[in-house]
């Protein structure tokens, strides 16, 4: 994986469709965890746990995995109610797990036309199991967007993988098998592009590890009010930012975290705000990705 490093000030303004300031993508992780596997040695649960005690892979974890089941079953509809009712999209991620597991959910995000990015196989084995084996990677790759192309009725165009655990080979193999985006990279407000060994250009929408409910609730122990506080700082700093050149901002969220009853006013809170200001694109990261494909030059 290489890209080039072209520190903001070296760059051209980004000049988005319609004058927009901001894109702005809120992310849904439509995630699904195993059980157990048929190993005694831990997993990497993909996230972090409501019990902290690690148990042996080969043994259920009944507190943490019904947790995160109850985003499946609850957590989701409350927030794809606060979209629908808001008439802003999210764009979902999703493992090919959960389109066998739980179909109902893709089902309805891909019913309504909301944006489904690939997201690894399941939530618990991740790319750096294949560091050193590149063709067990491809094979997790190619099965994640066979699912992907059966569950949502096309091919995928981008790619997150679990954790944001890829390898120095992942974006190789996304370009080789026909995707235009990555999701993995945390470094950049503004799009770019990495190169590959294809020579077919990847385009880097990162995702965030800090705007994120993980972060804020999680690990920080924000309140509702402090995860939006966050959430709207970030935005009133990127849209000033983007009245010069054009910004990115991405919210990551799970639904078993703030699809809790106790955090979904951030949400709600925070959709009602940004669709107050003009120049808002609520983009999807395909969208992104095409127009960025075709508008580098200008840019960088």
């Amino acid at each position: 994986m290489h890209y080039p490093f072209v520190p903001m000030p070296n760059r051209k303004p980004l000049r988005w469709p319609n004058g927009a300031r901001l894109a702005l993508m809120i992310t849904t992780n439509l995630e699904y965890w195993d059980e157990a596997r048929d190993s005694p040695q831990p997993f990497y649960p993909g996230g972090p746990g409501i019990v902290g005690d690690t148990l042996a892979g080969n043994v259920y974890d009944n507190p943490n995995w019904t947790w995160r089941e109850y985003g499946q079953r609850v957590g989701v509809w409350r927030m794809f109610k606060i979209f629908e009712d808001a008439g802003v999209p999210t764009t979902c991620t999703m493992n090919a797990k959960m389109a066998l597991k739980r179909p109902e959910v893709i089902q309805f995000a891909n019913q309504k036309g909301w944006e489904l990015v690939a997201h690894n196989y399941v939530q618990t084995d991740l790319l750096t199991n294949y560091a050193f084996d590149m063709e067990g990677e491809r094979k997790v790759i190619r099965e994640t967007l066979e699912t992907y192309r059966q569950a949502v009725g096309r091919p995928a165009k981008g790619w997150l993988s679990s954790s944001l655990r890829c390898t120095l080979n992942t974006v190789d193999i996304l370009a080789e098998e026909g995707l235009i985006f990555t999701t993995d990279l945390l470094n950049d407000d503004q799009p770019y592009l990495v190169e590959t060994s294809s020579g077919k250009p990847i385009v880097s929408i990162p995702y965030t590890s800090e705007v994120n409910d993980f972060t804020v609730f999680m690990r920080q122990g924000k309140d509702v009010d402090g995860a939006f506080a966050v959430f709207k700082e970030q935005f009133d700093e990127l849209y000033r930012e983007g009245a010069s050149s054009g910004r990115m901002m991405n919210i990551g969220l799970h639904p078993h975290v703030i699809g809790q009853p106790f955090r979904i006013r951030a949400l709600r809170n925070f959709i009602e705000y940004a669709k107050t200001f003009p120049d808002v694109w609520w983009a999807t990261r395909e969208e992104i990705a095409e127009f960025y494909l075709a508008n580098h030059a200008n840019h960088i």
